[in-house]
């Protein structure tokens, strides 16, 4: 169910987008402007998954976005879970505690 609703509103937000990116753009450019806004919507949707039950939606969702960022995946479910993107669960603060959420 989740799958279908992702592509749906992808499917949806590009069309809606698309009225809106000027015609001089060429086609590369215009793949990878795709390319990093599908990205964005990825990040989003994951993370307010994964912070949905956060007791600092906020903060969860800046971190998640930050991690999602540079390891390019977020663990599935709310919590645990981190063993599915080693990245996102080896990543420290500076007090050396865990800093995705």
């Amino acid at each position: 169910m989740m799958k279908l609703s992702f592509a749906t509103l992808l499917l949806v937000t590009l069309v809606l987008t698309s009225f809106f990116i000027p015609p001089t753009i060429a086609g590369s450019e215009l793949m990878r402007w795709s390319y990093v806004f599908c990205k964005k919507i990825y990040v989003i949707l994951k993370c307010n998954v994964r912070c949905s039950k956060a007791g600092r939606r906020d903060r969860c969702l800046k971190y998640c976005g930050i991690c999602c960022e540079e390891c390019h995946c977020v663990p599935s479910g709310t919590y645990g879970h981190k063993d599915e993107c080693p990245c996102y669960r080896d990543k420290k603060n500076s007090k050396g505690g865990p800093k995705c959420p």
